[in-house]
């Protein structure tokens, strides 16, 4: 049976829709903001919290209102059947301001429910109902939090959909509501529900107009506007109706799917124990299937619609599957059961194994069926576009990520729920099936470290992260293990970010050992990227320059990147070339004028190719092979919810005894004291020297001892020593081993650098899906006083000079001639250096 039954009003109306009586009668008066948004009004068949109407016709100028007021008669409905509630679709005005009547509770109308003849003489005949303002009924343009007491306004809130023509800013709400003339539906108790109602009657009151637009019986279960809890519930379809989350049509007709995606897959041993864990999951393209997770919440009578494709059409009471755990489609085709039929409110602490105090974490919660499950205040859905979400959430592939405190609130469904710590790469990660009982409040987990390397003098730093604020860096930082968060202000066009945060010294919040400063990248989209860290006072402005995509249209050519370098250097701070070497054009300039401290190397091979050469790793071989000492440092460039803070980080070794700061740190990358890693934490040493030194050896060279070694929590499949570019010595595992090492006696024959590398076939999942790996920056071998050059590398970076130069010659916005000539001599003195170095190696220029 139905459970809706629509009245036709047609001969009832007694308004037109654009509110013009006609006739000689008594005219109701409307304030004229009503009558001007009248065509925003409903009409037609329409339905509203999943409740149908027959409305008025799409033609203003006819009659379809019933319009209600004093000193109008009544208005007699016939209805002729039973219902547990009559809806009714209408509005009221008022002739006061809005603002001078929020209260409500002036009476507008009385609608009287007349039950068929042949009732108990012991009951009465009629229900008599005040229509109130605020309660039954509401004005067309309430204000904010002036909304009904026992009538909705009609337009149910609304999933958001991310093609919305709608503000960035309410986008994020993920909710849409309302709409640009407010109706409401009552939903009229009806408390003989198996007994037949003769008619209504609306009858006017003393108050302002009301305007009556359809009514609808309703008779099912449960109040038709009263919504159980937002809950998670699997659906599935029979074995024979395979399909995608995209192509399966769900409909349920008194409520709202909020998501609706295929079962991530059953937790079972194997993810428990899984060798990427802490890795993230790889994304891979949806596969027909069965078994769908639906996120809904709706009316108890409720009914869930489901077509698979071009399938059968299929019917679930979704009030059934709440109440009961499951229900069942008529034919038994189709199943819905409740998977969350109880949670509770649980406190979580993490503690630090190695000191037993609360500590955060990055942190995933998940059911049986891999439904994610966020800590309170942060994303079930992570948006990892860019600049589009920073609010300490992650998303690695296939799964989320909340960054917490020590201690932090999530509702919990009771049973089985799992769970994965992460943080860093100095602690093992954590995956532990936990088992919730009814009304626990307490929950206490705890992560042990594997390694502690700051113990040693080692400092782990991400020298490159945008957008988050310095508060969600510093706990980002603390949940990834980073001692020191280079935050950096920029532009994009007319976009500049984290400007306002910047200090000229540590942020406020820099705490707990780690220690967050805002810096800047400094950007030219043809002669490249450059990044100030740690500079105290003024920031080192302009940010970028030379138009779009880095400066805006038309903005002229005002400075170098080795101007910046060395405004940098003259506020203490440390010259970073980010995402080295693109854009590719500058770098031989300031490398050659000394004024380039590391190089940001973020991209590692899979060793499964046979080597781990890359593009960044060879780009900077050529400056090592000419005698130009840059250090290795990682960082990620996160821009988006993408990337963990120090998915790529820098480890720096202070001198002993210094205390960590940043004057200290930025002392130990300018002595090359470093590596760059995904993952691996690296030791080189070349006659018992390490990363950074220099070894004296007399003309013609001779044999040095160099042992590398890897370790990692995850498996490492190849590490390798390069002396000069090329790979002298390696070792591999083709399992994948947790240590690698390597001992050998090298025959050096001029002056050189050696430095150690390392790669496993497992990938993190970041944004741009990385290989874990490492470099250290080299040792260094000076023969006979000469500094290694390699002419062919130097060839190279003059080539790149005399590109900037036609460029700045050609295509380049001038500030002025003066300005330009300035530009072009700094070119032209890095060129001098190349010649005159090339001319103290005996080669022509």
């Amino acid at each position: 049976m139905d459970k809706f039954t629509r009245i036709s009003l047609t001969q009832y109306f007694n308004t037109p829709g654009s509110f013009q009586q006609r006739g000689r009668g008594k005219r109701v008066r409307w304030r004229a903001n009503v009558a001007e948004r009248s065509a925003h009004i409903p009409r037609g068949r329409q339905s509203f919290w999943g409740i149908p109407f027959s409305l008025g016709p799409a033609d203003l100028r006819k009659k379809g209102l019933i319009v209600l007021a004093e000193g109008q008669p009544e208005v007699e409905i016939p209805l002729g059947k039973p219902a547990t509630h009559v809806c009714i679709l209408h509005f009221c005005d008022t002739p006061e301001r809005p603002q001078d009547s929020a209260g409500g509770g002036e009476q507008y109308a009385e609608y009287v429910l007349h039950y068929a003849r042949g009732t108990s003489r012991r009951r009465p005949r009629k229900r008599v109902q005040s229509i109130r303002r605020r309660f039954e009924i509401n004005r067309t343009d309430v204000g904010w939090g002036d909304h009904g007491f026992a009538s909705a306004e009609a337009h149910m809130p609304q999933p958001t959909r991310e093609d919305a023509n709608i503000a960035w800013g309410r986008l994020q709400t993920g909710v849409v509501t309302g709409s640009p003339f407010s109706v409401w539906v009552y939903a009229l108790p009806n408390p003989r529900p198996d007994q037949e109602i003769e008619s209504i009657v609306l009858r006017p009151g003393p108050t302002g107009p009301v305007a009556i637009l359809g009514i609808t019986l309703y008779n099912g279960p449960g109040h038709p506007l009263r919504h159980v809890p937002r809950r998670v519930y699997k659906l599935v379809l029979p074995s024979s109706e395979k399909t995608t989350a995209a192509e399966l049509d769900a409909q349920l007709d008194m409520g709202v799917i909020t998501r609706l995606y295929a079962v991530p897959g059953r937790v079972d041993e194997r993810w428990l124990k899984a060798p990427d864990r802490g890795l993230g999951a790889q994304r891979k393209p949806e596969r027909p299937g069965r078994e769908f997770l639906i996120e809904a919440t709706g009316a108890e009578g409720a009914t869930l619609s489901v077509r698979a494709g071009k399938g059968k059409k299929r019917e679930i009471a979704f009030g059934e599957a709440f109440g009961k755990g499951r229900a069942r489609s008529s034919d038994r085709g189709a199943r819905l059961e409740f998977l969350q039929p109880r949670t509770t409110w649980v406190y979580v602490t993490v503690e630090d194994g190695s000191t037993g105090k609360p500590t955060p974490t990055r942190a995933h919660f998940r059911g049986p069926h891999g439904e994610y499950l966020p800590p309170y205040g942060h994303h079930a859905v992570v948006n990892d576009a860019w600049f589009e979400d920073y609010a300490g959430d992650l998303q690695l592939g296939d799964m989320s990520f909340a960054y917490v405190a020590g201690r932090f609130q999530i509702e919990l469904p009771v049973g089985d729920v799992y769970v994965e710590l992460s943080k860093g790469f100095e602690y093992q990660p954590l995956r532990k099936k936990l088992a919730i009982r009814p009304g626990q409040r307490e929950l206490r987990l705890r992560i042990n470290r594997w390694r502690n390397l700051r113990e040693q003098g080692w400092i782990t730093a991400d020298t490159h992260v945008h957008f988050i604020s310095p508060q969600t860096a510093w706990l980002e930082g603390q949940g990834e293990g980073l001692n020191l968060i280079n935050l950096l202000a920029s532009q994009w066009g007319r976009l500049f970010t984290n400007v306002a945060d910047i200090t000229g010294e540590p942020s406020g919040c820099s705490a707990d050992d780690t220690l967050v400063w805002v810096g800047t990248e400094n950007r030219h989209h043809l002669l490249g990227h450059i990044s100030m860290l740690g500079t105290y006072g003024d920031p080192v402005f302009p940010m970028c320059t030379g138009g779009p995509g880095e400066a805006y249209i038309g903005d002229p050519d005002v400075t170098t990147l080795t101007e910046w370098a060395q405004k940098c250097r003259e506020r203490e701070g440390v010259v970073i070339r980010p995402h080295f070497p693109t854009p590719v054009c500058e770098e031989p300039v300031y490398i050659a004028l000394g004024q380039l401290d590391g190089a940001e190397l973020r991209r590692y091979a899979d060793p499964a190719s046979g080597s781990l050469d890359e593009f960044c790793f060879r780009e900077w071989y050529r400056y090592l092979n000419c005698g130009f000492r840059v250090a290795a440092v990682g960082g990620t460039d996160k821009m988006s919810a993408g990337m963990p803070v120090g998915g790529a980080r820098t480890y720096a070794k202070l001198d002993p005894d210094e205390p960590f700061n940043f004057a200290n740190w930025g002392k130990a990358v300018r002595a090359g004291r470093t590596y760059t890693t995904s993952g691996p934490v690296m030791e080189l040493s070349v006659d018992g020297r390490s990363m950074g030194d220099e070894i004296r050896m007399p003309s013609g060279g001779g044999t040095v001892e160099v042992h590398a070694r890897a370790q990692c929590i995850w498996p490492m499949h190849l590490l390798e020593i390069v002396v000069n570019g090329e790979v002298v010595a390696s070792t591999s595992s083709r399992k994948g081993a947790k240590t690698l090492s390597l001992k050998r006696h090298i025959r050096i024959d001029g002056s050189s650098w050696i430095a150690a590398r390392c790669g496993s076939e497992l990938q993190v999942q970041h944004c741009w899906p990385l290989h874990l790996g490492a470099h250290t920056s080299p040792v260094y071998v000076i023969c006979d006083e000469q500094e290694i050059f390699s002419p062919s590398d130097a060839s190279y970076m003059l080539t790149l000079i005399d590109g900037g130069m036609t460029w700045l010659d050609t295509l380049s916005v001038r500030y002025d001639e003066r300005r330009h000539r300035q530009l072009k001599a700094i070119f032209r003195k890095a060129k001098n250096e190349l010649h005159r170095r090339m001319h103290e190696a005996g080669q022509p220029h």
